[in-house]
């Protein structure tokens, strides 16, 4: 811990050559840049509401298969009467986000860039489509194959049981394993602006590849739908190649190595 804070404090003092802003050009940028976010959230709240019926399709079609495979009944259940409205914002808002995350993304990196070197502000596209696209091969990864073979799963093992499936409850499942995956797939971002700033770097990544490994499996376990290890490890998998491209990531943008590149230069 004093390791990381020793790097933070250097890379405070590194940056001190910056152009620097006062505390309330900082609290004014950093409002302008919440208040230019929340409007995309909500442009794309109201989006994602008119394609409500749609989103829902798609978010349905896991659990039909699923049930069409098993023999059972196909029609989902409610318990009250504002609970179809109720899910339609739920994932009308969540769906919104994502529509919005690039442009959201894109206030963040605008807020940050003033504390970065000239050079360094090239990074914005990379990061833009890394960000993003890493986030849908995440959720794609969920949709397509860890989603339907755990509701397989669940319902091959409870098949002495009748399912009363529930509208609210299937959605809080999927959401937790569609965003979950995807926002577990945001790790090569976030080692990366860690290292940016000299937090973390490639050698110590790799030093405490153990912690990460018993970190990566608690995290598969919480956000797996199902008991058994097989899922479990099907979650976590992605997640250790995730954090063995991170310690790559790490090395290329570690301030020291891009000081000696550019010192080569």
């Amino acid at each position: 811990m004093a390791d990381l804070v020793d790097r933070a404090r250097a890379a405070v003092s590194e940056r001190a050559e910056l152009p620097g802003m006062t505390l309330l050009e900082h609290l004014e940028e950093l409002r302008k840049r919440i208040i230019r976010a929340a409007i995309y959230l909500v442009l794309g709240f109201f989006v994602a509401y008119g394609l409500h019926e749609r989103i829902y399709g798609y978010m349905e079609k896991p659990i039909i298969f699923a049930l069409q495979r098993h023999h059972l009944p196909t029609q989902l259940n409610y318990h009250n009467p504002i609970d179809g409205f109720n899910l339609y914002l739920k994932i009308s808002f969540m769906a919104g986000c994502i529509l919005a995350s690039p442009f959201v993304l894109y206030e963040v990196w605008k807020f940050i860039s003033p504390g970065l070197y000239q050079h360094e502000k090239r990074y914005v596209t990379p990061f833009m489509i890394s960000t993003v696209g890493l986030f849908l091969a995440g959720a794609y990864f969920g949709y397509h194959w860890v989603f339907p073979g755990s509701l397989d799963f669940l319902f091959t093992f409870n098949k002495d049981f009748n399912p009363l499936i529930e509208i609210n409850e299937y959605t809080d499942l999927f959401l937790t394993v569609i965003l979950g995956l995807g926002i577990t797939f945001e790790l090569p971002i976030l080692v990366m602006f860690l290292a940016l700033f000299g937090i973390v770097n490639a050698k110590f990544l790799l030093k405490n590849i153990r912690y990460a490994v018993l970190i990566i499996f608690i995290i598969a376990a919480i956000i797996t739908p199902t008991p058994d290890v097989l899922t479990m490890c099907v979650f976590a998998t992605p997640m250790l190649v995730l954090y063995l491209i991170s310690i790559g990531v790490a090395y290329m943008v570690h301030p020291a190595r891009r000081k000696r590149k550019a010192g080569a230069a």
